[in-house]
């Protein structure tokens, strides 16, 4: 399973419901320091963090402090209204299952990625593709701030395009802004800080103890260095969204919490009552709601979703996740109930370094009917 040169470093896991069965790293978190990619290594999963979010929300259900179905402006200190059909209200369902018509404006990609303050910025690329840009530590603003500027007609990084012409419910729009907004719901309706929430009734139960939102929340000593390909590695970062994509974990603690979701899916989960679970995974839309579902990649999490739990077009349940410097894959079988866990520290900057992660997520698949058994 070597990388073969595409990406410094990885961390893979194979675990069923009872326990891991195989867990490894590979390669350097730093290349340039030569410090080894290790299974308590941490790195951003990037928008595999959607999925506790899904998480969060059912169990501020069952905390009886909001239920799905709900309008989002009941709980929201700034309407957020599509302008094409400002009399049809946007529910927390909506924004689960991305039919919220919200969509990503151009200041998600320039306002909302930030420098971690005190690094050594030398030679580091501050600018990506797409106008994606790295901005000040001291120019990024709170979350809060971020969702009013971008949703309501008064914020200044507001745009027509950051709606869909389409009627809420009705189409499949993946939408980072409509994670972050659910996210922030949880927050206003637990009066706590959405990172403590889900240190308290996730991460902590889960002992996840290599895990959170924020620089701060881990040892940073363990964190990988993010690479844009093998020689350019990049600064380091976090995002005002964080709850979009910006969970910091390790292969160990993924591996506890893909084990979670695998015993949930089988009605032995400890964060969420069956009921939860049942919703959790319960495949909520029809063909109709896409204009394009994928039919062709089964590691996709776009041919159905759950709440905010994505399903493949051959069954796989589970989660991608990209941004600069990282990758991130977990699914499990519902069949076999097996899961499947690869965190990259490498952008797939070539189609042989996506032909090399596909070869390493199979070879996973092959062996875990050496170690399954």
């Amino acid at each position: 399973m070597r990388s073969q040169g595409h990406f410094n470093g990885f961390g893979v896991a194979l675990v069923n419901r009872q326990s891991v069965l195989y867990q490894q790293g590979f390669g350097f978190a730093d290349a340039q320091a030569q410090k080894v990619y290790g299974i308590h290594t941490v790195q951003s999963i990037a928008s595999v963090s959607k999925t506790l979010v899904g998480l969060a929300l059912l169990k501020a259900q069952e905390l009886g402090l909001l239920t799905l179905d709900d309008p989002i402006n009941k709980y929201l200190p700034f309407p957020v209204v599509n302008p094409a059909f400002p009399d049809v209200p946007i529910t927390l369902r909506h924004l689960a299952t991305h039919t919220s018509s919200i969509r990503d404006n151009d200041f998600y990609l320039s306002k909302n990625y930030s420098l971690k303050p005190d690094q050594n910025l030398t030679g580091l690329p501050l600018a990506f593709e797409d106008e994606q840009t790295l901005i000040p530590a001291d120019s990024a603003v709170t979350l809060p701030v971020f969702l009013k500027n971008v949703l309501t007609p008064a914020g200044k990084w507001y745009q027509s395009k950051g709606f869909l012409a389409r009627r809420p419910g009705e189409l499949y729009e993946y939408s980072n802004v409509g994670a972050a907004l659910a996210a922030y719901v949880v927050e206003r309706v637990s009066k706590q800080p959405f990172p403590d929430f889900t240190a308290r009734y996730l991460t902590r139960p889960l002992r996840m103890r290599d895990s959170g939102w924020h620089f701060a929340d881990v040892a940073f000593s363990r964190y990988a260095r993010p690479y844009k390909s093998p020689a350019v590695p990049l600064p380091y970062y976090s995002l005002t969204t964080y709850p979009d994509g910006g969970f910091l974990s390790s292969v160990a603690d993924m591996s506890q919490y893909l084990r979670e979701l695998i015993r949930g899916y089988q009605g032995q989960g400890t964060v969420l009552r069956p009921a939860s679970y049942r919703e959790l995974f319960r495949p909520q839309l029809a063909a109709g709601n896409f204009e394009e579902r994928n039919e062709r990649n089964p590691y996709s999490e776009s041919y159905n979703v759950g709440v905010f739990m994505g399903f493949g077009y051959t069954g796989f349940i589970g989660h991608t996740g990209g941004d600069p410097g990282v990758v991130a894959l977990l699914f499990f079988d519902p069949k076999s109930g097996i899961g499947r866990l690869l965190l990259l520290n490498t952008n797939l900057s070539t189609k042989a370094g996506e032909v090399a992660m596909y070869k390493i997520w199979n070879t996973l698949e092959k062996y875990q009917h050496r170690v399954g058994r």
